[in-house]
C-alpha cells in the first residue's frame, strides 16, 4: 500500500520522499526520491528528514502482523509489534510535527486497519497496535488543531499486497502441530491469508489519500475495501454479543 501510494501520488506530480529500510528497493522516478528509514531508530528519522526541505504531507504506513495467542506471545515480539507499529508512528510524528507547526500546516493520514475496529483471534497484538493508531488519531486531531494541522486515518480491509508474504510474522508456539490452538489456526489463519491475497487493489488506497488531502474539511476517518465496508459499519450498528457473534459464523471459529 505504502509503495502504491508513493507511485501514486508521484505520477499526480506530488514530491514524494518515500522512507525504507530498502530504499533501494523502491524505483525513483522524477518525483518519486526513495530515503533510508527506520522508524524504531530517532537517529535515522533525524538524518532522514535533513534530506527534505519540507513536509507538507505525512503518510504513516509502516507495520507489520504478528500471528500469536496471548499466551504464547514473548516479550520480544510483544515489544517488537508496538515498537513499528506504534511507537514508530509515534517517533516520525514527533519529529515532523515543528515543521509543520512553524508553517502553520500539513497533513498527517495514518495508515491504520479495520482491525483498528474489531477484533479477530490470533491477531490480538496487531488488533491492539491498530485500535491504539485510532486513539492516537482522534487525540492527535485536538492537539493540532490550533496548527491547522490535519489528522486523518485510513482504514484498509484486506487489500491484494505483499502483506501476506513479508509482513506477517508467526509465533512458532502458536503454530505448533502441538499447540492447543491449532484448530483455530488451522481453521482462521490459511481463510485470513487468502482473503488478503485476494483482496483489493492498493491503488484504491492511494486514490482515497489523495482526496483526503485534497479535502479541507475531510473526514477523521475513511474505510477502504470490501471487508471493511463490510464490517465497520455492522460494527456501529450491532451490540459486542451480536457482533462477535456474526464475526463468528463468517470466520467460522465457533
Amino acid at each position: 500500500m505504502g509503495y502504491a501510494t508513493a507511485r501514486y501520488l508521484s505520477r499526480q506530480g506530488y514530491t514524494v520522499y518515500a522512507g525504507s529500510r530498502t530504499p533501494d528497493k523502491i524505483e525513483p522516478n522524477e518525483h518519486l526520491h526513495p530515503i533510508l528509514l527506520d522508524l524504531r531508530d530517532p537517529k535515522s528519522i533525524e538524518e532522514s528528514l535533513k534530506q527534505i526541505e519540507g513536509v507538507d504531507i505525512l503518510i504513516n504506513n509502516a507495520g507489520y502482523g504478528l500471528v500469536s495467542t496471548v499466551e504464547d506471545v514473548t516479550e520480544a515480539e510483544m515489544l517488537a509489534q508496538f515498537d513499528v507499529n506504534v511507537f514508530g508512528l509515534l517517533r516520525v510524528t514527533r519529529a515532523v510535527i515543528p515543521l509543520m507547526r512553524e508553517q502553520n500546516g500539513g497533513v498527517i493520514i495514518n495508515i491504520s486497519s479495520f482491525l483498528g475496529k474489531i477484533g479477530l483471534p490470533l491477531f490480538t497484538l496487531y488488533n491492539a497496535s491498530k485500535y491504539a493508531i485510532e486513539g492516537i488519531t482522534d487525540s492527535l486531531r485536538y492537539e493540532l488543531a490550533d496548527f491547522n494541522i490535519r489528522v486523518h486515518s485510513v482504514m484498509p480491509g484486506f487489500f491484494s499486497t505483499n502483506f501476506a508474504r513479508e509482513n506477517l510474522q508467526i509465533n512458532e508456539a502458536t503454530f505448533n502441530e502441538f499447540s492447543p490452538y491449532r484448530h483455530l489456526v488451522s481453521t482462521l489463519a490459511p481463510t485470513v491469508v487468502e482473503q488478503i491475497n485476494e483482496g483489493n487493489n492498493p491503488e484504491a488506497v492511494a486514490r482515497l489519500i489523495e482526496e483526503i488531502i485534497n479535502t479541507p474539511n475531510a473526514l477523521a476517518r475513511y474505510s477502504a475495501g470490501d471487508k471493511a465496508a463490510k464490517f465497520i459499519p455492522m460494527r456501529r450498528e450491532l451490540s459486542d454479543e451480536d457482533f462477535e457473534r456474526r464475526v463468528r459464523e463468517y470466520y467460522g471459529i465457533g
